[in-house]
């Protein structure tokens, strides 16, 4: 189902619970009811427990998007680390460097096509992968320096590696989902309450009044739905992607 499908829904579902809610909450009030009669301490207490969830949802949002962009990140340093060992590699001889930028844009490739899809549906890595990044070291330790310019090389070329290996690593643990499941528990729970809260006032079926009730429900299933897209780095709309491998190492986007 379309992420976009989802908060289509979810907004949809939102509106109608309140609206239907107020509806049917009108009718069981008198005609001599007066909304003006409500205590001011419950103005004031749904006042602040609505402020204390918007601070709330603030964070959440927050937190899911700084993990997004780190998982961003960690695929900009693997890229950039391939990208050097693909650049430094030039002092090789030429079929030392050949195998070497071969076996990159093999492993990018493995990444961009397959390893991408195991993170979207599962959360993790794969070992073709790590196979993959393995032979690339193998082909830069293995080598063994003939001059002291191949030499200078050598090191930065075996780092290089070491650092992109790092943000694989970095790049598995932030796959999966960020928000743990009582976090999820209390942001929708708090949602129930904060509009919940809106039929203490004693809302009427007034259009005014019925399409803000609707408007804030919206609202609260919209920034819901923003955390929830959020919350998975690879996994749905707003995510992060593997366009830094295709920039930088421009021999994996040859198929």
């Amino acid at each position: 189902m379309s992420e976009w499908l989802v908060l289509t829904l979810a907004m949809v579902a939102a509106s109608a619970v309140v609206l239907t809610t107020a509806v049917l909450n009108n009718r069981r009030i008198k005609d001599d009811d007066d909304p003006s009669e409500t205590p001011d301490v419950i103005e004031y207490m749904t006042m602040m427990i609505g402020v204390v969830y918007a601070i709330v949802l603030g964070l959440a949002i927050a937190g899911v998007w700084e993990g997004r962009s780190a998982a961003q990140e960690y695929v900009r340093q693997e890229a950039q680390a391939l990208h050097e060992v693909n650049v430094r590699s030039a002092v090789y001889p030429a079929e030392v460097r050949t195998r070497i930028r071969a076996d990159v844009d093999a492993y990018v490739r493995h990444v961009v096509d397959d390893e991408w899809r195991s993170m979207t549906e599962h959360g993790s890595l794969t070992d073709e992968g790590a196979r993959l990044l393995g032979k690339v070291r193998t082909d830069v330790t293995g080598y063994r320096p003939r001059n002291d310019h191949e030499g200078q090389a050598y090191q930065p070329l075996v780092d290089q590696v070491a650092a992109a290996d790092d943000a694989r690593s970095a790049r598995g643990q932030s796959a999966g989902a960020t928000m743990p499941g009582v976090v999820w528990f209390g942001l929708i729970t708090g949602a129930l309450v904060t509009v919940g809260l809106i039929f203490t006032l004693q809302i009427r079926r007034t259009f005014r009044e019925l399409l803000l009730a609707s408007l804030f429900s919206v609202l609260i299933a919209f920034l819901l739905f923003l955390i929830w897209d959020f919350d998975s780095p690879f996994g749905r709309g707003i995510s992060a992607t593997a366009a830094p491998f295709l920039d930088l190492i421009p021999g994996a986007a040859g198929r």
